[in-house]
């Protein structure tokens, strides 16, 4: 007799399938607001060697599924690793965010390596595969990358800055070098997933953050045309490869997001018009978010209307609860409780 596989009800809503209770996970699900992560990062000695360190990494991608049940668990990683296994300096302080060695002229960009260093990357796939020896059989387990235009404003600007001004300066001062600069992180984007895939993801996320900042020309030319090249290229190697993408900020250019770039699923922030998205966004493609990561942290009756919103906007299509961003560090437990109790039906009339 063949094996009966456990269904995976996050795989089964990005293959097209309604359900009656979707399934969820939340963006930054693995992160401040837990005391388990807290002291775990404490043991770690820092951010970076909590993410390169592959049984403390496992850990932190488990934690947040042991304690509620979510449908999936994302890989505790961060977007700004492939900088690094391109040739940029990469530190994180504490309270502080981010800090790169800025690419402040064309002969900087030169300098990175035109592909990425695949030893520094390996302790990410040997996270994936501690994960996937001990995540139970019917939850999902998502990889994930930043989108080009998102990793180059902070490889650009050296950290996150308002509007990030720098990385769209040199974009619409010298395309050709911005250019470059995206390419290599296609190329290095396509092998991260790719590798990804291989050591066991069911699917990834793309996470373009910095979207809602570009023009109407330059969200074409550097939000979806990159973003186009890597679900290409990967499903070139990976036929089928399961990709979701968030295009934050994106507004009415979700509509040429969704019609352009081959995803099974969109991500919706929380700023996004839920009726527009069900006007805009094929009945056939799954849409993932959007609940305000605020009212999550406000909780009481304004948590419970909107999750119930959410639910009635998109229980007609194939649907992923999650959050319009990553989960605020000061949520309580408490909240997260008792929003996975309403979308459940433990908590609803």
């Amino acid at each position: 007799m063949s094996e009966i596989k456990p269904v995976k009800p996050l795989l089964e809503a990005l293959d097209g399938r309604v359900q009656s209770i979707p399934p969820v996970w939340l963006m930054r699900q693995a992160g401040r607001y837990l005391p388990e992560y807290q002291a775990l990062r404490k043991r770690a000695g820092g951010f970076l060697k909590l993410c390169f360190t592959p049984e403390l990494a496992a850990e932190a991608t488990l934690q947040p599924v042991r304690r509620f049940g979510f449908d999936a668990a994302i890989l505790f990683s961060d977007i700004l690793v492939i900088p690094q296994a391109l040739g940029q300096q990469v530190e994180f302080a504490d309270g502080e965010g981010p800090r790169l060695e800025a690419l402040a002229d064309p002969a900087s960009i030169e300098r990175l390596r035109l592909q990425i260093e695949p030893a520094a990357l390996a302790p990410v796939y040997e996270t994936i595969r501690l994960v996937k020896q001990v995540l139970p059989p019917a939850v999902g387990l998502i990889g994930f990358c930043g989108a080009p235009w998102t990793v180059a404003t902070y490889m650009v600007a050296g950290r996150a800055m308002e509007g990030q001004v720098p990385a769209r300066r040199l974009a619409l001062e010298d395309a050709a070098t911005f250019g470059k600069l995206i390419d290599r992180l296609v190329t290095g984007s396509i092998e991260y997933l790719v590798q990804q895939f291989r050591a066991g993801v069911d699917a990834v996320q793309i996470f373009d953050t910095w979207a809602g900042v570009l023009g109407p020309h330059e969200f074409e030319r550097w939000c979806i045309a990159p973003v186009q090249q890597i679900c290409h290229g990967v499903r070139a190697q990976c036929p089928g490869a399961r990709i979701i993408g968030f295009p934050r900020g994106a507004g009415t250019a979700l509509s040429r997001y969704v019609e352009q770039v081959p995803v099974q699923a969109v991500s919706l922030d929380w700023t996004i018009d839920r009726s527009f998205a069900r006007s805009q966004i094929p009945q056939i493609m799954t849409i993932q978010g959007n609940l305000d990561p605020m009212v999550l942290l406000a909780g009481g009756s304004a948590l419970d209307r909107e999750v119930e919103d959410i639910l009635h906007c998109f229980a007609d299509r194939p649907f992923i609860f999650n959050l319009g961003h990553g989960i605020l560090p000061d949520t309580p437990v408490g909240h997260v409780e008792r929003m996975l109790r309403r979308i459940r039906g433990a908590d609803r009339a």
